[in-house]
């Protein structure tokens, strides 16, 4: 009963937002079935007319089906930026499949002795489509519109990613952020919005086009079209943007403290860390939440403003193993921890700079640190025994992995096995707390402020100190979830804001309350 209520007072406190999310959803959902019905619905009718086209047409449509989304929407990101354009375009290609084949399907199985008897009866092919084999065919359509509506409200969720809005907003800054209430605020509303859909279209769909004109049918689905554009999030001009991650607008050592101690007021869009670098060099965005030892700062000429207030606690990385892990495997301790001291901030930075921008392997790049380091031994003969070590979805976890692989592997007769892209802090830490992997590099700041929560004493207590922090996550992590805190490798990659170089220095902009300041001055 108590996590019903927190969840309600969660979904009043965040109602505009949801609403506004919720209608963006359904914007990009119809904006992107409709502009589907046109092309899709005129090109089963052709291959249905054609057959010899049909194998080509339902194959292409097909392969677009089977591309991942998330591939599919980055592909874009070059041609169309971010926002809700890259969305709507692959929303509508998912959508082609299934009205396609439902058209093609329901026009061909149209009885050819009606078609004969109206031919008869001097009836042109337009009055011979539109009187009588759509009107037949109309239910199996209609079964395509309503597959394909279901789709792309699920699909639509993945939005969030590349500053489109929707309730994927929700979705993924919970599962960034341990947040049970986020995450269902997002998707129960999600999937309410493809029942109601599904359940509207099975209502259209017992409609008899014998009965009714097809103009009656066709100008409600107009209507909806051009009304849809108005429920899309739109940016205001000439202001500056702000492009966060769903982790970052959610924490209190990111955009709630922004706005809590700086008192920053920027337009702001959620975006994944993945486009968001590329999205700031483009000019799409001018700042953008990121991590101070990540490559992409060098290769895109960004710098970070200075936290001259220290809202951001210290990220140090750390492996955090299970209890158990350690007990049955003493030796273990002891080989992780030679990465010790190893990594400072400007040896992290340039071992992402080489996975992130030219593109090496985390393998190659981790084997080339541990050889130039005296680090690598070969392997020895691996047992059965085998350790599962787990990361987040970005390049410097992806490193740091294979560099924890060298050193069992050289060091002992266990076997590794990697988990990699495991996706947000939560995602990493119920794997690692249900026995699905048996450690992961954590950051201090994370391990702080996202998994253990503190109470706010606690929290202006500690923050800032390297040393209290690491020892408050060791502590309390050990005697909660009977989890290690090993020795920190040495780097800080703490959270920071980025500007372009060149933007950042013509508006002399320094630190976050030189930025505040810009801001409302302008």
């Amino acid at each position: 009963m108590e996590q019903t209520q927190s969840f309600w007072t969660f979904v009043s406190q965040q109602s505009d937002k949801l609403w506004s999310q919720t209608w963006a959803h359904v914007g990009l959902t119809l904006i992107s079935l409709i502009l589907a019905l046109i092309i899709a619905v005129p090109a089963g009718i052709l291959i249905a007319r054609r057959k010899k086209l049909s194998a080509w047409v339902l194959g292409f449509a097909g392969i677009l089906q089977t591309i991942p989304s998330i591939a599919l929407l980055g592909v874009m990101i070059p041609f169309l930026g971010i926002g809700p354009k890259p969305a709507i375009l692959a929303l509508f290609l998912y959508a082609l499949l299934p009205i396609i084949r439902n058209t093609f399907t329901g026009i061909t199985e149209v009885n050819p002795a009606v078609v004969d008897a109206a031919r008869g009866m001097g009836m042109s092919k337009w009055q011979i489509l539109t009187r009588v084999e759509f009107p037949l065919a109309f239910p199996v359509l209609m079964a395509g519109i309503r597959t394909a509506a279901v789709i792309n409200v699920g699909v639509a969720t993945l939005a969030a990613y590349i500053a489109a809005g929707g309730l994927g907003e929700f979705i993924f800054g919970g599962i960034a952020l341990n947040n049970s209430n986020m995450i269902l605020a997002g998707a129960i509303p999600a999937a309410l919005l493809a029942i109601l859909l599904d359940f509207l279209l099975s209502r259209v769909q017992q409609i008899n086009l014998k009965s009714i004109r097809l103009t009656y049918v066709i100008l409600p689905f107009l209507l909806v079209s051009l009304s849809s554009f108005y429920l899309l999030p739109t940016q205001i001009g000439g202001r500056m943007l702000g492009g966060f991650t769903p982790e970052f607008m959610g924490r209190e050592d990111g955009y709630l403290g922004l706005k809590k101690i700086y008192r920053l007021g920027i337009e702001t869009v959620v975006i994944s860390d993945a486009v968001m670098y590329k999205a700031a060099f483009e000019r799409k965005l001018d700042v953008i939440s990121g991590y101070s030892t990540d490559g992409r700062l060098k290769a895109y000429d960004l710098v970070t403003l200075k936290d001259d207030r220290h809202i951001f606690p210290p990220y140090y990385a750390a492996p955090v193993v299970r209890q158990d892990v350690l007990d049955a495997h003493p030796e273990l301790e002891g080989i992780l921890n030679q990465l010790s001291g190893q990594i400072n901030d400007s040896t992290m930075t340039a071992l992402n700079y080489k996975v992130d921008q030219l593109k090496e392997s985390p393998e190659k790049v981790a084997m080339d640190f541990m050889v130039s380091r005296g680090l690598y031994r070969p392997y020895l003969p691996a047992g059965r025994e085998k350790i599962r070590i787990g990361s987040k979805i970005f390049g410097e976890q992806y490193i740091l992995v294979q560099l924890y692989k060298i050193l069992i592997r050289g060091n002992s007769n266990l076997d590794v096995e990697t988990k990699t892209g495991l996706g947000g802090t939560k995602i990493c830490f119920d794997a690692l707390n249900n026995h699905q992997i048996d450690f992961y590099p954590e950051y201090t700041g994370t391990g702080f402020l996202v998994l253990l929560q503190p109470g706010e004493e606690t929290i202006k207590r500690l923050n800032g100190n390297t040393g209290e922090v690491y020892h408050y996550v060791s502590r309390e992590f050990g005697r909660k979830y009977q989890m290690k805190w090993l020795k920190p490798i040495g780097f800080n990659n703490a959270y920071a804001l980025m500007m372009r170089r060149e933007q950042a220095q013509s508006l002399h902009i320094e630190s976050i309350t030189d930025l505040t300041y810009h801001l409302n001055k302008n």
